[in-house]
Formats: structure tokens, C-alpha cells, sequence
């Protein structure tokens, strides 16, 4: 995964931390932000009175809930101390009764007894970066020896698992897993990972400013890979792993908001912060021409006010001719920015895997559907089991999703 991040519900604002800057003890080809080639470096992690200056800040907009994530390079290189540190300050300027989330994406090689006892104590969510089984894994995910990674990673995930600390794992498809939807489905179900995300490897830098980005798959063989993988998770209507892209598309026939950038109407909310302090969008617009200012030197306020920010939240809703009339639209809202194609500020063609969700979206359709509507008679039966009433049809649905019960559970 890329960590789920909880929006904060005052701020509606998500904070991610580039806990060391690009360094990291790995050398992945495919890296979007990592240009360091394995190399360590504690040196680089955030300062000590950035963190306090800017955790104060932002507790002081909090309501019931504070969440940050925390990634790199590899986080983990900023030491167990640096996050000893970090929780404290949470704590003691979180005001009362404030729930304190925390995320945090590892390449999982540095996982060790200590770090998984600190992850459970603090109730940390882990996201791990496994791209299969090792003759897969090892093709990219290396040393800057040309190692591969895949044992060290695993002996970290028993770690997680002897403590108890919860996980997911992040997938990134490249050329070399692709075609092999089945034998990565197989992979989830025999280690027993049961929450799993995919992001397709895209050949770009997020320092970088250019038009140009360069994939490592095509449309084609994403869209093959995302039916293929579908129909073996679906299975007879009874999916056992969560897979991100899938379970959102089943959010969006349950009628309720999507929690994945890629489907949401807007791009979300979010300050993703540098080891320096620079703060930025998101973290594939990290170029100096979206920089949103300091934490050292500028207020929250002024970062969140800052003309670049409201520019960068407009590129999501900029489309094309070919996403408006799109009839999956509603699905999709034109995919990600970063995956277009602009001139001169100016979209010419949409996302670059539109054809590969487009072909998602009709091959899953029916399926999903049905899966829906299972659910909701599911969920009514429950409603009813503990005692509550059924709403009448122009009440709102108790399920939450903000339409009248007709239309949606009553259906």
C-alpha cells in the first residue's frame, strides 16, 4: 500500500512525512523518488524542532482524530529513537481524548523484534513492499549490490506476525508480474496476506517537472492483469483477500465514496513534507514550481492558502473531452493527473491507464453489482437482527451512504 491515510476531520487534511528524504538501503529500479542507490543515510531525517513545530500546529485543528504517514526512501533508516521521539510529541500536544493514527510504508528489510514491538505498542499500521514470490520479487526490489531483497523482507514480515502488529503489502506491477495475475493471487492466499494494493511502475522522478512520463507496462496488459486478478477474487461471490482497486469499485456500488485517490471526484487534501521541511501536494508533485512553502518557515495557514495549492487541486477535475462524456466517469473522475498528457498547462489525453479501468469497469460490473446487492440484504437483515426499524423509502438509508432507502439498501 501505499498507507491508507484517515482524513483528519477538522483540517480534512493528510500529512505525510518524507522521513529521510530519497535515502534508502535499497535500489529499485522502478523508485519514483529514491535516486540514492542503496545508500544509508540517518543523516537526512527530519529535525527534531521541524517535527514539534509543525506536529504543535497542526493538533491544534484536530478533532477526535490526528493521523499521520511516514515514509521515504525507507523510514525506517531514521532510527527507533526518532519515532520514540515522534510519539511523544504527539501525545503531548494532541488535545484530550484525541485518537493518534499512524501509517508507516517499509521496504520491510530492517524489520526486526525491536521495531515490531514498537510498532505494536504504538499501534502503528505497516505497509510492505513485496512484488511476489523471490524470482519475481528479486528483479527489481535489490541492494545496490544486486542482491535481492526477498528473505529480508520475509523475516520482517514474521516479525509483524509475532507481534501481532497489523500489516498490508504494497505490489508495484512492472513487466515481470504483469502477465501473472494468477501466480500473484496464489502468492497472497499461501503467505496469507489478506490486504494487498497494486500500483502500476511508471518511469519518472517525482523531483521532475516533465511533461514525459515513461511506463513499464502498456494499457493492454495492465487491463488483462486487473480482469484476470478480478475473476480470481471475486471466486463465487465470496472474495477472501482485499484487493484496494477492487474493494473501491465495491464501495462505489455500495453507494458510498471511494477512498482511493485514483476514484475520487477531487484529488484529496494532503501536505506531504520533505526531511528540510519543504511542503508539496503530493508526492508525485515534488518539483520546485508545486512547492507550498516551509514548516520552518511559514505557518500551516499559509502553506494551506498558498495560490499553488488551489492549482494543483484543479489539475484533477481539468479533463478532456474523452473523460466527460466518459460513462464511467463517476468511477474514475479522470484517474490520475500526474498520468496525462499537458502542454503548456493544457490537457491533451487522458490518464494513461484509462483503457486498462475502462476495460476494469466492464468486465467487473456485473459481478460487483450482484456482490452489492448481496451485501445490502445482508446488512438490512443485521439492522433488523439488532433490533432497529427499517426506514421508510424517502428516509435516508441507515447504511450510511446519504441516499434515500429506495435507492439504495431497500432497493
Amino acid at each position: 500500500m501505499s498507507c491508507d491515510l484517515t482524513v483528519n476531520e477538522r483540517h480534512g487534511l493528510n500529512v505525510m512525512w518524507k522521513t529521510v528524504s530519497n535515502y534508502c538501503n535499497l535500489a529499485c529500479d522502478y523508485c519514483y523518488f529514491n535516486g540514492c542507490n542503496g545508500m544509508k543515510a540517518e543523516e537526512v531525517k527530519i529535525q527534531t524542532h521541524l517535527l514539534q513545530k509543525f506536529i504543535k500546529q497542526y493538533m491544534k485543528g484536530v478533532n477526535k482524530v490526528a493521523s499521520f504517514a511516514w515514509q521515504g526512501g525507507e523510514p525506517l533508516l531514521a532510527g527507533l529513537d526518532f519515532f520514540y521521539d515522534v510519539v511523544e510529541m504527539q501525545v503531548a500536544f494532541a488535545p484530550p481524548h484525541t485518537s493518534i493514527n499512524n501509517v508507516i510504508q517499509t521496504n520491510g528489510t530492517l524489520i526486526n523484534e525491536q521495531w515490531a514491538r514498537f510498532f505494536k505498542q504504538y499501534n502503528f499500521l505497516v505497509g510492505v513492499s513485496i512484488d511476489g514470490p523471490p524470482e519475481i520479487h528479486d528483479r527489481h526490489r535489490t541492494y545496490s549490490s544486486g542482491a535481492g531483497s526477498y528473505e529480508a523482507v520475509m523475516r520482517g514480515i514474521d516479525w509483524l506476525r509475532k507481534y501481532e502488529v497489523d500489516f498490508n503489502i504494497l505490489t508495484v506491477i512492472h513487466e515481470e508480474n504483469v502477465q501473472l495475475a494468477d501466480q500473484l493471487m496464489q502468492f497472497y492466499e499461501q503467505e496469507h496476506f489478506t490486504y494487498v494494493q497494486w500500483i502500476p511502475a511508471m518511469n519518472f522522478k517525482a523531483q521532475d517537472n516533465s511533461n514525459t512520463v515513461d511506463y513499464f507496462i502498456s494499457p493492454a496488459s495492465y487491463g488483462n492483469f486487473l480482469c484476470d486478478a478480478f475473476d480470481i477474487w471475486i471466486k463465487e461471490g465470496q472474495p477472501k483477500t482485499s484487493i484496494r482497486v477492487f474493494d473501491n469499485l465495491l464501495t462505489h456500488h455500495m453507494n458510498h465514496p471511494p477512498e482511493l485517490c485514483i476514484h475520487q471526484e477531487s484529488c484529496p487534501k494532503t501536505l506531504v513534507i520533505e526531511s528540510n521541511g519543504d511542503v508539496y501536494p503530493c508526492d508525485f508533485y515534488m518539483h520546485e514550481s508545486f512547492k507550498l512553502g516551509n514548516v520552518d518557515e511559514d505557518s500551516l495557514s499559509a502553506i494551506l492558502t498558498h495560490p499553488k495549492y488551489a492549482e494543483f487541486l484543479d489539475l484533477k477535475s481539468t479533463l478532456p473531452e474523452t473523460c466527460r462524456s466518459c460513462e464511467y466517469l463517476s468511477l474514475c473522475h479522470g484517474g490520475c493527473p500526474r498520468n496525462r498528457r499537458w502542454i503548456s498547462g493544457k490537457i491533451t489525453n487522458p490518464d494513461y491507464f484509462c483503457t486498462s479501468y475502462r476495460q476494469l469497469y466492464a468486465h467487473s460490473q456485473e459481478k460487483l453489482s450482484s456482490l452489492a446487492q448481496k451485501i445490502r440484504q445482508e446488512w438490512k437483515h443485521d439492522w433488523v437482527e439488532s433490533g432497529h426499524s427499517l426506514p421508510a423509502r424517502n428516509e435516508s438509508c441507515f447504511c450510511g451512504s446519504g441516499l434515500k432507502f429506495k435507492k439504495c439498501c431497500g432497493r
